[in-house]
């Protein structure tokens, strides 16, 4: 049971690091385009903003889900990738259908793949909202910078 998790804590603890590193990456990459995100149209650019937040949030989830499946096929819970990544992303977004199981020796790392899941979708969430009222803010500062 300790070792479950420990290897659950891991998980964890490597997932968020990855969306930490990501979303640092993020930062950087809207700070280089500040400039003409500021620029009007503002509606448009918003909007643009709005959709390259969902795909990076998407792209960085996706990933956390892999990350578990890979660890379920480490630990030979699963014989195959779909099997593995089918579990990690049910497990993540606590659908939990039920018709693939951990064995029980390996059952605990449901739940902490689920609690990790629950998290991401918090953290994601958060970043969302601010990263669309950081643009929104700026453009009202230019706008009225303008005027």
């Amino acid at each position: 049971m300790l070792i479950q998790f420990l290897i659950g804590l891991g998980l964890i603890l490597s997932t968020i690091m990855l969306s930490g590193v990501a979303l640092w990456f993020l930062e950087i990459a809207l700070a280089r385009n500040r400039g003409w995100i500021l620029k009007p149209p503002h509606r448009p650019k918003l909007i643009f903003a709005l959709c390259v937040l969902a795909v990076w949030i998407m792209l960085q989830f996706s990933i956390a889900v892999w990350i578990w499946a890979f660890a379920f096929l480490g630990l030979g819970i699963f014989e195959g990738i779909e099997p593995a990544v089918y579990f990690s992303l049910v497990a993540f977004t606590t659908l939990g259908f039920g018709d693939v199981l951990l064995p029980d020796q390996w059952r605990l790392l449901s739940g902490l793949a689920a609690a990790n899941g629950l998290m991401h979708f918090g953290l994601m969430t958060a970043v969302l909202i601010e990263g669309i009222r950081q643009v929104r803010l700026g453009q009202i500062a230019a706008q009225d910078a303008e005027e």
